[in-house]
């Protein structure tokens, strides 16, 4: 089994740093890249692999923190700030924005290894989740305009004839939207198709016990 390639960018001003860096990750399996700023790094090709990003706080465009706030709602790795101009608000600034770990200089190789494979893990997961969702939209994206507005009810838990009086429709076409919905978003169950819905956001207003009236 060929091993699974990972990646480390490495955005810092000092070269030597980045160089040492580098050096240390690539024995290790790691795809290294050194950066001299964080333009740089922004306009790299980045490969599609599970990877840390690994930032100063200090560089020659912007800081590492406003950069870290700048990439947070992107697609980028998690970073991991190593730096040697570390204090205490800067350190609680950035794992609050989500960095894995703030490590001032000196630091224990152990230190920079554990928190760069704690990034890849967090990293190949986020990417799995994003390329599973990417394939629930791609799935709702087949379904037509009516079978967008079943869904919801479906999904609510509502009776059949429920559905249909909330559309005006024959309760036989809501059967039939509901058997089409089905299928294309690649379910078997209604428990599957509510979980699915709650994936992608769809909101669930509707109560299975509204409008039915008691004998």
């Amino acid at each position: 089994m060929i091993p699974e390639e990972q990646v480390v960018f490495i955005v810092g001003d000092d070269q030597h740093v980045r160089e040492l860096l580098c050096e240390l990750l690539t024995p290790r399996g790691l795809r290294a890249h050194g950066f001299g700023s964080a333009g740089e790094y922004a306009a790299f090709p980045r490969p599609d692999l599970p990877g840390c990003l690994i930032l100063d706080v200090e560089l020659p465009d912007i800081s590492g923190l406003e950069f870290q706030e700048q990439i947070a709602d992107g697609d980028h790795p998690p970073v991991v700030f190593v730096t040697g101009h570390g204090d205490i608000p800067s350190s609680v600034r950035a794992i609050k924005g989500g960095a894995i770990d703030f490590l001032t200089k000196p630091f224990r190789e152990s230190e920079l290894i554990k928190a760069i494979n704690a990034a890849i893990d967090q990293d190949r997961i986020s990417r799995l989740e994003r390329s599973v969702l990417a394939d629930l939209r791609k799935r709702l994206s087949r379904l037509t305009p009516r079978e967008r507005e079943v869904l919801p009810l479906v999904a609510s838990g509502l009776l059949n004839k429920q559905a249909a009086a909330e559309l005006g429709i024959s309760e036989v076409t809501l059967q039939i939207h509901r058997c089409k919905i089905m299928q294309k978003m690649e379910t078997a169950s209604l428990p599957d198709l509510v979980r699915i819905a709650g994936k992608l956001g769809i909101p669930i207003t509707h109560s299975r016990n509204a409008g039915i009236v008691s004998k």
